[in-house]
Order: structure tokens, then sequence, then C-alpha cells
């Protein structure tokens, strides 16, 4: 099943089910444009054989970053510099969508300290993140205008799809939660007050690209924190999608306050061991959805074994597989997967023994891979936990005064 054909609502065929989803590369040049990394990166997915490539986040706004890394589309100038990137990305017959995103206030002091918002609240984590401002009227309608530029962009440049990012606590996922969203306008409120942001960027989006073009969303099951964006919440916005058409959903979870967001409940505490014993994070919601909506429907986390994957698909409980860490740790192991030769695939998990320092220590040795194998060097698992767990902070400011001077 896993390397079927899947037809999307806009008429867009995928060879086969599996998704390189998205992770972030960090490697932008000076001018926020993509570089020979880039090319180098995505032709070697694109060798693996799976149907769709998803591109870590690119921004719409260089002042609201996820890295001082990201490619930013916001100018016609880069467009030679994107057409080599999707062109190196798609040599296999595969797809590539660029993942649209604004951080909002998740964007770390390197990049602004005053980063806008939905509201004035604050992301308290390890003291990276300035207290934002709340959105002017005028700059929510900058920021449907920077989405849509982005994807007219993409789609120029040979792009074969976009997603919208709008999970993982950045700025449309900030939208959708009452914990960050406290306005009191057409913007904020109600749960269809929250989502407008989101269904107007995606509708605007659909007149700019046309009725053939993928459009894919990133959404959160649920942000995992108390008073936070709910599960029934979540379900009222796949009803949203559903009347949208749109071309594939996403299910994530969590945000930077929860990192561990597939261990945890929405109440915070641990999940059964049965629910961890299935790989996929998400397949419980995912029955849910499928309740209430016929949209193609992707999971990204915890896929390992070639047997579930099948499993789940052939169930019918999602249409799409998404993996991101097994194309750094097995990326030469993908296109034998797929065939079925190889039927796991590792689950690499790095420790410090400091339970503070785990998160960004599995984070900074994935981020050094990637930036690794855009220089065309191989795997290196041989890494100290503990500087990997710095890495992250330590590149972050190095890139970003990089470009400021």
């Amino acid at each position: 099943m896993i390397s079927t054909e899947l037809k999307l609502p806009c008429g867009t065929i995928l060879k086969n089910r599996l998704v390189k989803s998205a992770m972030t590369e960090r490697i932008s040049n000076r001018k926020f444009e993509p570089v020979k990394g880039h090319e180098r990166l995505y032709e070697d997915w694109s060798n693996t054989g799976a149907g769709l490539l998803i591109t870590g986040n690119v921004v719409i706004d260089r002042k609201h970053l996820e890295s001082a890394g990201n490619v930013c589309f916001d100018d016609e100038k880069m467009l030679p510099k994107l057409k080599s990137w999707a062109q190196a990305g798609k040599k296999k017959g595969n797809h590539i969508w660029v993942q649209i995103s604004h951080s909002g206030r998740q964007t770390n002091r390197f990049g602004t300290s005053r980063p806008l918002a939905p509201s004035e609240v604050q992301l308290k984590k390890l003291g990276l993140f300035g207290k934002p401002k709340a959105m002017t009227k005028e700059d929510i309608q900058d920021v449907i205008k920077g989405f849509v530029k982005a994807a007219r962009l993409a789609k120029e440049a040979g792009f074969t799809g976009v997603q919208i990012h709008a999970a993982h606590g950045y700025l449309l996922s900030q939208f959708l939660s009452p914990k960050t969203n406290i306005r009191t306008d057409q913007w904020g409120g109600s749960i269809e007050n929250r989502s407008r942001l989101l269904i107007t960027i995606i509708q605007e989006i659909r007149k700019e690209v046309g009725a053939n073009f993928p459009i894919a969303v990133k959404l959160n099951s649920a942000d995992f924190q108390k008073g936070g964006f709910t599960e029934e919440e979540s379900l009222e916005v796949v009803k949203m999608l559903d009347e949208e058409r749109i071309d594939l959903l996403e299910i994530s979870g969590g945000t930077y306050e929860k990192l561990a967001f597939f261990l945890l409940n929405e109440e915070g505490k641990e999940v059964k061991e049965s629910t961890k014993r299935r790989e996929a994070y998400f397949i419980d919601f995912a029955k849910k959805v499928r309740a209430i909506s016929e949209l193609p429907l992707m999971i990204t986390g915890g896929f390992r074994s070639y047997d579930f994957c099948n499993e789940v698909l052939e169930n019918g409980e999602v249409d799409l597989i998404g993996m991101g860490r097994p194309f750094i740790t097995n990326r030469e192991d993908i296109a034998k997967f797929l065939k079925g030769e190889i039927k796991n695939l590792k689950n690499l998990v790095l420790r410090t023994g400091m339970k503070q320092f785990e998160d960004s220590a599995e984070g900074g040795f994935y981020a050094r891979q990637l930036i690794r194998f855009s220089k065309g060097k191989k795997l290196k698992v041989t890494m100290s936990p503990l500087w990997c767990s710095t890495f992250l902070v330590i590149y972050e400011f190095r890139k970003a005064m990089a470009k400021k001077f």
C-alpha cells in the first residue's frame, strides 16, 4: 500500500504514500536565499524515492524567523535560486512542496526583541523570546499578503505545492489558541474568529495559485497545555478546512512550551503504554478526523516499521505516512524500505542524562546532521550529547550576527 499512488482533490497524483515531512535546514545565505546545500539535500532526498518532500520552514517575514538560517520567500530576485532548488528536489518524479510559516512570538531575540503576535502573551523559555506586540489590523493584512506572495513565488519557481504551517505554536497556531489569542475583535474570541486568519489565507492563496495547485495545512490536534487549543476545537477547524477543500491535512501537536508532545496528553500527563506502542503518535486523533472529514490525511511522528505503515494505510486510518528523522538517520535505507526489503528503520535517541537538556540535545544533533548533509558529508552518530544541547543557541547567535553585519 505504501507504494501505491494517491490522487489529491486538486487532481495532483503522488506516486507513493511516503512523505519527507518538514525539517528546518538552517543554511540560507545572508540574503535569506537558498544555497547549493538546499539543492544537494533535496536531490539526495529525491533519490530516496519518496513521493513527496516538504521543505523546512520558509518564512514570509525576515524579522520573524524560526531560525536565522531560514529562507524567506519575499523577493522575485531570488527566483533563479528558488528554481534551482525546486528542480533538484523533484528529479525523480516526486513532488516538492514549500512549508510557509510566520513565527510570531516564537521568533527568538536574535531576530527581534518585540515580535508581532495575536496578543501580548510572552513565550517564557530560557529567556530567548521577547515580549510580543499585539498585531494591528494592518499587520494582519500584511501577513495575509505575505503568505499569498510566498505561495505565488513557490509556484513560479516550480515547486509543486505549498503547506501552510498552522501548528507547533507558530503564528497561525497562536491565533487558533485561546491561551495566546486574547483579542476581542474579529480575529479573536470564538473558534470561528480565531480560525479566520488561517481560512482567509487559504482562500486568498487559492485565488492566486488556481484550482490545480496543491494547498496543504499542518494543524495541531491540541497544544497539550491547560487553557490552550483543544482537540474539540481542532475538530471544528478540520470541518472548516473540509469546506475549503484543501488537498492534504497533516496532524501534529504541541508548541515550544511542550516539545515532547508525543509523550503527553492534553493535561500534560504521560500517555498510556498501549498508545506508545503504536508507532504513530496521533493515530487516535486521526480516527476522530476520519469521522467528520474526507480530507486526505497524513500523520508525522513515530513511524518506523514497514508492516505498521502498510497496516494503517490499508485500514484507511491515514492516506500518507510522514517521516522526519528517518530521512536523516536512514536516508540510504528509504528506497529499500519502500520496497519492503528493509522492514524497520532506526529510532536513534540521544540522551544527556539531564532532563532539562534532552530536547535541545536531540534538536542540536539532528540540526548538525542536516548541515553536514548540505555540505556533502555523511551521517555522524558519535556526537557529544552535551555539545549538541548547546549547539542551536550558539549557531543561531552566530548566524544572526553574520546576517546583521
